[in-house]
């Protein structure tokens, strides 16, 4: 019964956390992405996958449902993240003595976790 609220606790903190970042995007709008897309020689359009790995994987996820999978697309979307934005500051340290890149990698490495672990009893469907 531990693990499985440790494992709802898990997913609702990085989907939670995670939607924020999409409702930002949805009301402002993805143009920087859009952008970085573009200076990587990719279309544009390749930019509105944001929408899946930063709305609908994070509701999917919180319900719990095909967690393993959403969180698999959130890891996929946190990687194109550090690729596009963050690679650069791998070795890095910010302005507050953290490593630079430590809240990409924090979504990151909890996205796959979620994948090793699954959903737990709590949720909508396991997996």
């Amino acid at each position: 019964m531990r693990e499985d609220i440790g494992k709802l606790i898990l997913r609702i903190m990085l989907g939670g956390m995670m939607l924020f970042h999409g409702i930002d995007k949805a009301l402002h709008g993805i143009t920087f992405i859009k952008g970085l897309i573009v200076k990587q020689g990719l279309p544009e359009e390749l930019a509105y996958g944001v929408y899946i790995g930063e709305i609908l994987a994070p509701l999917f996820l919180i319900l719990g449902w095909k967690s393993r999978f959403w969180a698999g697309i959130i890891a996929f979307n946190m990687l194109v993240a550090f690729y596009l934005i963050q690679v650069a500051n791998l070795l890095k340290v910010g302005d507050n003595g953290a490593w630079a890149v430590e809240v990409t990698m924090f979504y990151l490495l909890t996205a796959i976790s979620i994948m090793f672990l699954g959903s737990g009893k709590y949720a909508v469907m396991k997996g």
